[in-house]
């Protein structure tokens, strides 16, 4: 069954998002000078859960993780790095995309984490280039199809070898009964503007489309003959690196290895803990704050992976992460956090005052990175300010992320905590744009400007509960009479609602404004990719994802509906 769930290879009890160069099994990262290679070169054996082969460049989740581990880490441990050469060490393939056999065992949730952190991956690598200038250009080499070609199309600039049967291709209607799960139809349409009946073309056919047809159709940017290819790969990084505003020398950092403590209900790491009350189906998240910032951008760098913006961030990410893909009877995440607001607001100032430099800007990218991972995470999120919290400037972008926030209106009996606050800062108006490129306090007063424009004048004061709940930054702010038993209804309720139906209601609610060509795709992936993945076309037992490979056609059920 589809729907049976697989284990994971090696004994393994849960996926593991942490990884580094020496434990690559799929890619291979070579930096030479300002141009890296990051080499495809897939491990057939080296899959993540049992019962499949990575055959052709194919790829699983795991495949995944390694590349984002290594477009992280050129961004941070390899600053004076500009062009990112994406190629294959295979002959005569580049890539045949996300592995059928995984896909057609995998459990719908593993499909879903898969296909949006595969999206979140692809993003990334456009981010890069975008806010750092760190470009990518895709080399194929033999047929680059369905997942294959959705990673090419994250580059910037495509280019595709004329030998007469290479090509591009999104083959998984035709063949599999399904859709591009990582971006491939909106990217097509949205980033290389393909005109409508040639991206239908395009997508029905099998085979897909070679040389210079697949430049017409602006589906690669140029062909190249094998005897002239290297030729052309070097001109193109040298003018995309040319492009490039990252530094021509730098000492880069050494993202370290996290340290975690995970014992049956809880995970410790050193700026966050998180609890699990399994019974009542709650994690909880709570963030610690610092001491006072370095007192130079010199002292930053030194401090490198401990530096506590950029710890926290890592610590934060890998716990969301691990709830996604381990934790799937979580119904809510709740944030907590504990520390002196004065100290969080010193740090975004003092990454303010050194906005130029290349770590500053890549902590703050990495920020907009996790804010956004939360967003669109199939959880409920909660945040609760309480006594002695510091949800400040890039903290309290925490609160607006979440689906409900209650603030504690003064003390607690006997609590010498002080009460709690909340404040604003620049960072809270644009620095980590969603994925509607609105800022969450933007998102989150559509309906009047003048609202957003009355929290921008309150930056910088030290706002308290009463104060918080008139601006609209909290849902509610209640008294210690009502806190405990408010919020324990709610979670309650919220627990005993339908995961699917949440998921639904959440999805909807936290993109209002604007749509992007990023907020698209993964409205699309939650709106109709996971629904087309568990319908019996398909995954059914005469499915196409079934079927494929046995020589069998698949059967249908011919209704459109």
């Amino acid at each position: 069954m589809a729907d049976a769930e697989r284990k994971l290879n090696n004994g393994k009890s849960r996926i593991d998002f942490q990884t580094d160069p020496s434990k690559y099994r799929h890619w291979k990262l070579n930096v030479d000078g300002d141009v890296a290679t990051l080499l495809m070169d897939v491990d057939e054996k080296g899959t993540l859960f049992e019962g499949y082969e990575l055959k052709l460049n194919s790829y699983d989740l795991g495949v995944d993780i390694e590349l984002a581990d290594a477009i992280e880490r050129l961004r941070f441990e390899h600053p004076q790095v500009k062009v990112i050469l994406l190629r294959s060490g295979k002959p005569r393939v580049f890539c045949a995309g996300a592995n059928i056999r995984m896909l057609a065992g995998a459990s719908h949730a593993d499909k879903v984490n898969f296909c949006k952190f595969t999206n979140e991956t692809r993003n990334g690598i456009e981010d890069a280039s975008e806010a750092s200038g760190l470009f990518t250009i895709c080399v194929i080499n033999g047929t680059a199809a369905g997942g294959g070609y959705e990673l090419a199309l994250a580059a910037d600039h495509i280019m595709l070898i004329d030998d007469g049967s290479s090509a591009v291709s999104l083959p998984e209607l035709p063949l599999l009964a399904v859709l591009p799960g990582t971006g491939g139809l909106t990217r097509v349409t949205d980033k290389r503007k393909v005109r409508r009946d040639r991206a239908d073309v395009f997508c029905t056919t099998e085979e897909g489309i070679k040389g210079k047809r697949a430049v017409d159709w602006r589906l690669v940017d140029e062909v190249v003959p094998g005897s002239k290819l290297e030729v052309a790969v070097a001109e193109r990084a040298r003018e995309f690196a040319a492009k490039s505003q990252r530094p021509a020398a730098g000492k880069g950092i050494v993202l370290t290895p996290l340290k975690r403590e995970r014992s049956a209900d809880a995970v410790e790491y050193s700026t966050i803990s998180v609890e699990f009350e399994r019974p009542s189906r709650l994690a909880t998240i709570a963030l610690r704050g610092p001491d006072a910032p370095p007192a130079s951008a010199e002292a930053m760098v030194e401090q490198g992976a401990e530096f506590w913006p950029l710890k926290l961030a890592r610590e934060l990410d890998d716990a969301i992460l691990d709830i996604r893909a381990n934790e799937f009877d979580v119904a809510a995440i709740v944030f907590k956090s504990s520390g002196d607001p004065a100290q969080v607001l010193a740090y975004d100032q003092f990454l303010d005052a050194n906005k130029d430099h290349w770590l500053a800007r890549e902590i703050r990218g990495f920020w907009k990175r996790v804010l956004k991972r939360i967003d669109l995470t199939s959880r409920s999120l909660v945040a609760l300010v309480e006594p002695g919290s510091c949800f400040a400037g890039t903290l309290a972008d925490l609160v607006f992320a979440s689906d409900r926030s209650y603030m504690l209106i003064g003390k607690r009996d006997g609590d010498n905590k002080p009460p709690a606050t909340l404040a604003l800062a620049a960072v809270n108006f644009g620095a980590y744009p969603m994925s509607n490129g609105l800022s969450r306090l933007a998102s989150r007063f559509l309906a009047d400007p003048a609202d957003l424009d009355r929290a921008n004048a309150a930056a910088g004061e030290t706002l308290d509960a009463e104060a918080a709940e008139r601006l609209g930054l909290v849902t509610f702010a209640l008294d210690d009479i009502d806190w405990e038993d408010e919020i324990r209804v709610f979670l309650e309720e919220r627990a005993s609602f339908s995961a699917d139906g949440l998921t639904g209601l959440e999805a909807n609610l936290r993109f209002g404004g604007p749509e992007t060509m990023e907020s698209k795709i993964f409205a699309r992936l939650t709106a109709w990719q996971n629904w087309i993945f568990q319908r019996p076309n398909a995954v059914g037992e005469e499915g196409a994802l079934k079927r494929y490979g046995t020589g069998q056609k698949p059967a249908f059920d011919t209704r459109r509906v």
